[in-house]
């Protein structure tokens, strides 16, 4: 699937972020994502590192997205992926309907690098058989309190990494083990 630019929401321009990358390559029966951001890392507001369990409310601070919709379907799947090791998975029927926590045979492994220049931070999460719609996402705060919010599209109105319009990417039924 290749490197993909993140686009900051307009409403909420950042101050710090110069650029959000986000990598995504299908292995096997996983996806794996690498989430690049540039900027002053003293101007970054993370979350202390913690024990790698799921959290909820991970998106109110620095944290990395992504959601995953079999084509032709209205159902989804939110992955949350915090720099504080922290996730969280959750299934959804509909837009924003049927919330549920998704159960998964593996917890997604969460590495970060960082710079004084940038901040990154790269995780694996399962892939649902069939082709996908997929769209990624970023909530940056930085040490001021500004947040940002970066995604491949943004639907018209205030930041929803929700919204049908988002899932930008396309991604093959995953080859059989």
């Amino acid at each position: 699937m290749g490197k993909h630019e993140l686009i900051c929401h307009p409403d909420t321009p950042a101050r710090a972020v110069t650029s959000v990358i986000a990598e995504c390559e299908q292995q096997g029966q996983k996806l794996w994502l690498r989430f690049h951001a540039k900027l002053d890392l003293d101007t970054l507001s993370l979350p202390p590192l913690a024990d790698p369990v799921r959290m909820d409310g991970l998106w109110q601070t620095t944290c990395f997205e992504a959601f995953l919709r079999e084509r032709g379907s209205v159902a989804y799947r939110e992955f949350n992926l915090s720099p504080s090791s922290c996730w969280a998975a959750y299934s959804f029927s509909g837009y924003r309907a049927g919330k549920a926590d998704l159960a998964l045979a593996e917890e997604p492994e969460i590495g970060l690098d960082a710079s004084q220049g940038h901040f990154a931070l790269e995780a694996d999460i399962p892939l649902p058989a069939g082709s996908l719609d997929v769209a990624i996402s970023a909530v940056i705060e930085e040490a001021d309190g500004t947040k940002s919010f970066w995604a491949l599209s943004h639907p018209p109105g205030k930041p929803d990494f929700h919204a049908p319009s988002c899932f930008a990417l396309t991604l093959p039924a995953p080859e059989a083990p």
